[in-house]
Parts: structure tokens; sequence; C-alpha cells
């Protein structure tokens, strides 16, 4: 698992090899009640919510990991893709339009929609972010935040098949606060983030926050000779007001308003290989394509090596601001009710140029209007001897508009073989429609029955109904050559000859789409109506209070979905049905040594059915296999983790963590598709394992604090993160390899001892290690996006 890797990688791995809690023990990590019970407070007293409830970490049957504000401020966290650095099991890739995607123990959606429903799910304060782009700003001014593994739909919903991120705000103080943090970092980054918080009149607080991340100079650069650009500019702000109002001990509001905005450039591609769609022999050979890639120089090892074409805009223009307003109603000893109701609106332009090349083979700008309301209402008690439980509802509706605007195309498939020689009727511009409205209704009900006074057994249970309309298309841009290139393959197919051939039966700017028979549609309707009952059961045994041994079995859905995509036959367009995990797990939770050692560590394995992933299908003429969404009727994912966390002295943290993930798919059918890797090989599915899952992932950390006279002390510290092979996509095709990497943050700096003041020193990727968020093959090229190399800074924090 390891050959290959550096020496210094070994030692630095070896600080340890096992964490997951263990990132969340600093002491600002623990909740109010738990940094004042007076009582021995040991590392797994932090408080989390995962069950929707208060609970002691190592009290919560399920694999969690939960890392404090102030743990992810220090370690440079300031996005969901960076909490790969400190979740076991969670990986994130960018897909070519740059749309995050997260997956948690295999368990993710490879898709390159921007409203599409993923299979980990984001919240912020129990408010769902439907999709992921939403999440952007979701770190900002943080208590801290939690990721749960494994299927949460009988709490959390549906969607989260691989499991749950919830973020957990900072909340409005009694007494007067403030605080700021100013950071420099390399090419002349500025960020600066800061809040006030406290009372505004009688039961009424208030906390303020904000955060901008000003990046000057481009960390991305070409490397042709001759050509010396850069890209890469950071513009982004956030921002979030809360309001809690507590007119009685047995009432309190909460009101959340947030938003961000994100002006920064996107990111170019690296050049790996050419590889086109069409091959050059062919009578659709695009001669200007074919004077430059095929010889096009492949991207250095260099992290900031890329390339993209001149004067195209490559800069982002997205937004997105919600509003949620929590109620909390007591109605009688330990029974509450809970109101969550949520509005978010998304605006997103994101021009990419995915080719990694200088050359105009494909150029996109994704633009999505989207918008999402929620509504949850639940009531939970304790008020029964040994019993704990919960019933409520939720309703959601989201309305997603996405259309995909390329412009001056020249990939090799822009030239189509119709089978006359001489005629290659040609396009350069096109749009790809997407437009739903998803309406989702549940209600759902947990209970916790305490057998003895060390067993206890859990249930919980969710009736999910999901109403999908869609409406898509491939469009004409109105400038007419699709619209000609589809009205003479419609003419054609219907048996048309000399002049008819060219008779304009789609207009500009219509949809080009045929129907099996070559018929020209004016829109691709569809409905997708669909409802599950998700489940899970749990027996736990507590035989003290440092000690965990629970056995969890669930039952969870991700919606069915549908795909933007180049769709020139209505069969691209058809809709993947939902899938389904049926997830074992067994696990524990050790305090250890006086309360200094906490060992987790959980065994699992997953029967996944109909995984949805985009694929190929078979299109006829003229243009054969095509993306599409499929479905892999029966796979599997089995695993182990183990993490710790360990203070020896009260000076000195280590903490580690080592996930191992086995996916494989066990068959597939008809509804895979054809049996096509990327480049057009037959290939045989069975028993590969799933893209971008490798099966190790090793985390480590380790930080040493000691005093430097006064109220002074220093710290120093350290991380590594590694990760093993793995592959982009379906097929194992060499070119689309992910190798195994290991990535390494150092940190060292100074505080006072009560906490009002911080000076810290950082680097991140301090051997500028050269390594891939993402490989794929797009048109006519291989690429990949690079994780930004070596940066060092240093950061002031302030308190008062």
């Amino acid at each position: 698992m390891l050959k290959g890797l550096h020496t210094r990688r070994l030692i630095l791995c070896g600080v340890s090899v096992l964490a997951t809690v263990g990132f969340a023990q600093a002491p600002r990590a623990r909740s109010v009640e738990a940094a004042q019970s007076g009582d021995n407070a040991g590392i797994g007293d932090i408080v989390v919510t995962a069950q929707k409830r208060s609970e002691r970490i190592s009290d919560v049957p399920l694999s969690i990991t939960a890392v404090s504000g102030d743990q992810m401020a220090k370690q440079g966290i300031s996005t969901t893709a960076d909490l790969v650095k400190v979740t076991p099991g969670l990986t994130y890739t960018e897909s070519p339009s740059g749309l995050p995607i997260y997956s948690i123990r295999g368990i993710g959606f490879y898709e390159d929609t921007t409203a599409v429903a993923p299979a980990v799910s984001i919240y912020t304060d129990q408010v769902p972010l439907p999709f992921a782009v939403m999440a952007a700003g979701a770190s900002l001014d943080l208590e801290r935040v939690e990721v749960l593994k494994g299927p949460q739909g009988t709490l959390f919903g549906q969607n989260s098949t691989g499991g749950a991120i919830n973020y957990i705000a900072a909340k409005p103080q009694k007494t007067f606060g403030a605080g700021a943090d100013l950071t420099y970092q390399r090419y002349n980054e500025i960020d600066a983030q800061g809040y006030v918080t406290g009372p505004l009149a009688p039961g009424l607080t208030m906390r303020l926050s904000g955060r901008t991340e000003q990046r000057m100079d481009g960390w991305q650069r070409t490397y042709v000779p001759g050509d010396d650009r850069r890209l890469g500019k950071r513009n982004f702000m956030t921002g979030r007001l809360l309001l809690d109002y507590e007119p009685s001990d047995r009432v309190k509001f909460e009101l959340n308003v947030n938003g961000w905005k994100n002006k920064s450039d996107t990111q170019a591609a690296k050049f790996i290989a050419y590889a086109p769609i069409i091959p050059a022999t062919s009578i659709n050979a695009n001669p200007a394509q074919l004077a430059v890639l095929p010889t096009y120089p492949v991207a250095p090892s260099d992290p900031r090596a890329a390339e993209w074409d001149p004067n195209v805009r490559l800069k982002r223009n997205d937004g997105f601001y919600q509003v949620s307003l929590r109620g909390d109603f007591t109605v009688a000893d330990d029974v509450v009710v809970t109101s969550i109701s949520a509005f978010g609106k998304l605006d997103f332009d994101e021009p990419v140029d995915s080719d990694g090349t200088a050359f105009s083979d494909i150029y996109g700008d994704t633009l999505v209007k989207a918008k999402t309301f929620t509504q949850e209402l639940r009531i939970a008690g304790s008020n029964i001897e040994r019993v704990k439980w919960m019933i409520g509802g939720s309703y959601e509706h989201d309305k997603a508009n996405e259309d995909r605007v390329f412009t001056n195309f020249n990939g090799s498939n822009a030239f189509i073989n119709i089978g006359i020689p001489g005629l290659n009727p040609t396009f350069q511009n096109f749009i790809e429609s997407n437009h739903q409205k998803i309406t989702t209704k549940a209600v759902f009900g947990s209970l916790d029955y305490e057998l003895t006074s060390k067993l206890t057994a859990q249930g919980s249970v969710r009736y999910t109904k999901q109403d999908r309309t869609f409406h898509g298309c491939l469009f004409d841009t109105g400038a007419g050559d699709l619209s000609g290139l589809f009205s003479f393959l419609s003419n054609l197919a219907h048996g048309a000859s000399g002049p008819a051939l060219f008779n304009p039966v789609i207009a500009p700017g219509q949809c080009v789409t045929l129907d099996d028979n070559f018929n020209a549609v004016s829109d691709v309707p569809s409905k997708l109506n669909q409802d599950n009952l998700s489940w899970r059961v749990s027996l736990n045994w507590k035989p003290d209070r440092d000690t965990l041994i629970y056995g969890n079995v669930t039952k969870g859905y991700k919606a069915g979905s549908y795909s933007t995509l180049p769709a020139s036959r209505v069969s691209q367009l058809l809709p993947v049905p939902q899938e389904s995990v049926l997830a074992y797990e067994a696990g524990f939770k050790l305090s250890l040594i006086d309360r200094t050692l906490q060992l987790n560590g959980a065994a699992f394995y997953y029967d996944y059915k109909d995984k949805q992933i985009l694929g190929t299908v078979d299109t006829g003429f003229p243009f054969g296999g095509l993306p599409a969404l499929v479905t892999i009727p029966k796979s599997k994912v089995q695993g182990l983790e183990v993490d710790m966390t360990w203070r020896p002295i009260s000076a000195l943290r280590f903490s580690g963590a080592a996930t191992y993930v086995d996916s494989k798919i066990k068959s597939h059918g008809p509804r895979v598709g054809l049996p096509f890797d990327p480049f057009s090989n037959v290939v045989d599915f069975q028993g590969e394992a799933f893209p971008n899952t490798p099966k190790w992932t090793l985390l480590g950390d380790v930080e040493y604090d000691f005093s430097v006279g006064g109220d002074l002390n220093a710290y120093v510290g350290g991380s590594a993160n590694y990760r093993s092979k793995t592959n982009a996509l379906l097929g194992d095709a060499p070119l689309l390899d992910i190798k195994a990497y290991t990535l390494v943050d150092l940190r060292a700096g100074v505080e006072t001892a009560d906490g009002k003041w911080r000076f810290q020193v950082f680097g991140r990727n301090v051997f500028n290690k050269s390594y891939p968020i993402n490989v794929t093959h797009g048109v006519d090229t291989v690429t990949s996006f690079s994780g930004m190399g070596a940066v060092y800074g240093a950061t002031i924090s302030l308190r008062m």
C-alpha cells in the first residue's frame, strides 16, 4: 500500500495511523454545557447533534467525525472539500464543469449536473442545502462541523446514502463579544474574517459575521513557450446574521440570514493526452484540430501548469442567499416541538475551459437558477421512563433551471459522418437544457428504549414520496448550424433526397433532439414519481461511561435523477430510478488510560442496488455511443476504519485515522448501457472498483503546546493525508488513473493563555506535491484538474 512513498512521507504518516473524533477534541470544540460540567471532561465528551438532540459523541452509535471551528482555523479548513484532511473515508472530486462531488466510504454520485441530488447531503444547523454547490459559504464562523457516515435517511432525509455533513454555526452570546482573523498567504492573497455578538434587547441576542477572500495573483500559469498568462484569482465574500429571541424559558426562535458571492476565476485543466472521439483517419476529421492537438505538449508535473483558450471569459458570477427560521417550543416537561423553515436562491454562472489546451476544442458556460423551500416540523420527548421518542414530517420544493451554452466548439465530432463522401455538416454552438421541479414529502419517527441500564435498542423510519418533472433538450443557439445539421439527419432518415435533404424542419434556436423515428421534437417532457421507506435499527451496549459497543442495520435511498447532456436522441434523457443501500455496521468507542486515549473503530458492509452513474447508451446512427445516466444493478462496499486521539501529557496530542474501503461491481446488464470505457473500448465492468474510491485513506496529526513565559503559550504541529490509487471513471483506463499521493501541512503559533490573540504561520502541501482532483476524458483530450501546490502564510487572530 505504501510502496513508492518517500521516507519523509513514511515518517510523517507514521506519526499515527489512527483519528476521526480526535480532530474535534480541542477545548473550544466542546459545547458550553460540557465545558462547564465540572467533571473530568475527557476526549470523548464533545457534544453533537447527530440524532437531532444534544449527546456526547461517545454515546452516539454512529461513526462520526466532529471538528471544532478552532481546529478548522488552525488546519486551514475553509471549504467542504478541505474536510478530507480530517475525515477518513471522505473523498472529494470536481467535475469538468467545476462542480463539487463528495463520497463517503465509496458512496457518492459522480454527475456533472449542478442541480443534481447528491449522495452526501449537506446541512447548516439542520437546514438542508439540496445542491452541493450551495454549501460554498457554509464554513463561516463555526462552532463545529459533524460528518455522519453511512446512510442517514431516517433523520436527514433521502439523498444521504453516503452520509451527511452538518455545519453548526457559532451562536449569539448574551454578553458582548467580537473577533477578527486576518491572513496573508502566497499569491498575494488576503483573507479577512470577523464577527460581533451580544444582546440587542431583553431576550434578543445577535451574531453578525463575514469573510472575504481576495487573491490578487493567479496561481495557475501557462507552460507552452511564448505563452505567459496567469489564472486563478479569487474574489469570494460570505456573511451571516443570526438573531436569537427567547421571550420565555419555554420558547426560542433563531433567524438565520446568510449568503455568499463568488466572482473568482474558474480552474483550467492540464493536458495529459490527445484522444479524439472521431479517429483522425475519418472523413469527419477537423483539419484545424489536427494541426494542433496531436502534437500538443503534455503538461509538466508542476501543479501550477495548465493551458486555456486566450481571450475567453473564465470568471464566475455565482451567488446564493438563504433565510431560515427555527422555533423550539417546550410544550410539556421534556417535550419539545421544533419547526424549521427555510428558503434559498442560487444563481450560477460558471464558464470552464476543460480541454487543457489553448486550442478551442470545447468551451462552455453553465447557467443555473435554482430555488428551494423546506419545512420540517417535529416533536421530541424523553418524558416516558427509559424512552426517547420523536415524530415529524417534512416538505421540500425545489426548482432548478440549468442551461449549458457551448460556443466555438471544434471537437472532432463537430464534423459528422453522414455517409455521403464530401458532405460533412458541421456545428460549433449548442445548448444543453435541463429544467426540473421537485416536490418531496416525508414523515419520520424514532424511538430509543433502554432494555436495561446498559443496553439500548434504537429504531427510526422515514416514508418519502417524491414527484419530479423534467423538461430538457439539446438546443440550437440561434446560429442555425446545429438545427441545420439535425434537419438534414431527420430528412435523410425519412428518405428525402436532393434539395429536400436541406429542408429546415427545425428552425434556428429550437430543440434539435430527435425521437426514435428521427422526428424532431419541441421538448422532452418527463416525470419521475417514486416513494420509499428508509429505516434503521440499532442495538448498543454501554457497560460504563467510557465504553460503547454498537451494531446497526440501515436502509437508505437516493432519489432518481435527470442529467444535463448533449442529447441527440430522446433516449439519452431518460431518468434513472432511485438507488438503495442496505448497510450493516458494527463498532466501538473506548476511552482508555484515564480518559487520555480515545479509540474508535467500525466494520461495515453495504449491499448497493441500482447505483446511479454516468455511462454510455447506444443512440444509433450517426452518433453511436453517447453519455447518459445509467444504473449498476448490484454492487457492494465493505471496509474497516479505526481512529484514535491520545494525550500522553496535557501539552501533547497525537491523532490519526485509517480507513479501508473495498468496492466492487457484482453484476451489470442492460441498465448499465454499453460496456464501453470512456475511449469506446469494450470492457467488462464486473469485479471493478467504483471510480474515485481509493482503498486506503490515512490521516495523522500531532500538536505540541508549551509555555514561552508569562501568559504566552506556543505550539507546533503538522498533519499528513495519504490516499491510495484509484481511477477516475468506469473502465479502469490507465490514462484515467489517479495515483497515490500524500499531502503534508505544517503550522506553528503563539497565543495568550486566555485566547485573546493568536499569531500563526503555516505551510500547506509543503512539499509542493502535484496531485489531481479529477482526471477526465472530455471531447478529444484527457485532462486533469490539479490541487493547489505549496502555500505559505500567516494569520493573526484577535478576540474580545
